[in-house]
C-alpha cells in the first residue's frame, strides 16, 4: 500500500476516508455550502491538495448514492487528478435530478480512487491500420438490444 499525503487548505477539510473494510473509493467532502440548480453544474472544494507519488493518479467518480437517489453526479466522471498537480481537489457536480440540490459542507460528494499511472507510447501509423471486425464502428454500431 502506498501513502498519498494529503494538504489541509481550510480548517473544514476532511482527510478522505474509506467507509468499509473493501470499499475501494475514498469518499472526499465539502467545505462549503452550495446550492446545485436543476440542470446546472458546480464545482465543489474540498479544501484538499494532494501530494501523489508519480507511479499513481487519483480518479474522481460519483457516489453512487448519490446519483440513484438524487441525480447528481460527477460531470467528467472519472476525472483524473495527475500526479504533478497539487491544487485543490475540486469535483464537478451536476445536478440532473428533478429538485435542486443542496450540498452542505460536511457532505460526502465524491470517490476518489487510487490507480496505477497508465502510460503507453503514441507513434504515427503510416498505412492502413489493422483490419478488425468492427473497423470504424462507432457509438451503437452493434445496434441497441
Amino acid at each position: 500500500m502506498q501513502t498519498v499525503y494529503v494538504k489541509k487548505l481550510n480548517e473544514d477539510a476532511k482527510i478522505p476516508e474509506y467507509m468499509s473494510e473493501n470499499a475501494v473509493g475514498a469518499d472526499v467532502t465539502s467545505i462549503e455550502n452550495v446550492i446545485i440548480p436543476v440542470g446546472k453544474v458546480k464545482l465543489v472544494k474540498t479544501g484538499l491538495a494532494p501530494e501523489i507519488p508519480n507511479n499513481l493518479e487519483i480518479q474522481v467518480r460519483s457516489r453512487s448514492g448519490l446519483a440513484a437517489k438524487n441525480g447528481v453526479f460527477v460531470l467528467n466522471s472519472p476525472g483524473t487528478i495527475d500526479p504533478d498537480y497539487t491544487g485543490e481537489i475540486g469535483v464537478i457536480l451536476a445536478n440532473f435530478g428533478e429538485k435542486d440540490f443542496e450540498v452542505k459542507k460536511g457532505d460526502r460528494i465524491a470517490q476518489l480512487v487510487i490507480s496505477e499511472k497508465p502510460l503507453a507510447q503514441f507513434k504515427e501509423k503510416i498505412g492502413d491500420l489493422k483490419e478488425t471486425e468492427r473497423g470504424s464502428g462507432g457509438f451503437g454500431h452493434t445496434g441497441v438490444k
